[in-house]
């Protein structure tokens, strides 16, 4: 039986039952302390970086096309570069160096092309950025990390990258293996 049929039950089974007080209050909450992504030293030094002028040392071997750039050992076939360029090779690993500074990007680069060779992978991704944030000069770490590499005996070869692998913000990077 619904109450459809008996309106009296109810009314009866509702009869003791009080709306319920509604008391309005404001529980404070404590905000977290603001917490800034960078000290100040850092972003100081990652400012005094991308204000310094170009990166350390030379670029020769490195070719410029546009936006992109490439380096090739002599020693290294030209078809295995092309094969390189046209992102031919699987990316065994990769590193990402977006807001390091050139100090720390030159360690933690340093690091893993060691360990990658270590590892006897053959192609690994860079991720440097596109240095859009770096000031009036241009990109910091975009340069320093093509300079450093060049300089690696374990670096056989880097091309920027495919659009969809990063474009001009990253490198396939041509390991030796050991």
């Amino acid at each position: 039986m619904s109450h459809d049929e008996d309106p009296d039950s109810f009314a009866a089974a509702m009869r003791d039952v009080r709306p319920l007080q509604f008391e309005r209050r404001v529980v404070p909450t404590k905000r977290p302390k603001p917490r800034a992504r960078n000290s100040r030293l850092a972003r100081d030094e990652l400012l005094a970086e991308s204000l310094s002028g170009p990166a350390e040392g030379s670029t020769d071997g490195i070719e410029q096309f546009g936006e992109g750039v490439a380096y090739r050992r002599a020693a290294l076939p030209k078809r295995v570069f092309r094969l390189l360029r046209s992102g031919g090779f699987s990316i065994e690993d990769e590193t990402d160096l977006h807001g390091l500074s050139a100090h720390v990007a030159k360690r933690v680069l340093r690091e893993f092309i060691v360990e990658s060779a270590k590892r006897g992978l053959g192609c690994v991704r860079v991720v440097h950025g596109k240095g859009l944030r770096s000031g009036p000069t241009g990109p910091v770490l975009k340069g320093s990390v093509q300079y450093w590499m060049s300089q690696w005996e374990e670096v056989l070869a880097f091309v920027s990258t495919r659009p969809r692998d990063g474009g001009s913000g990253a490198l396939y990077v041509l390991l030796q293996r050991r």
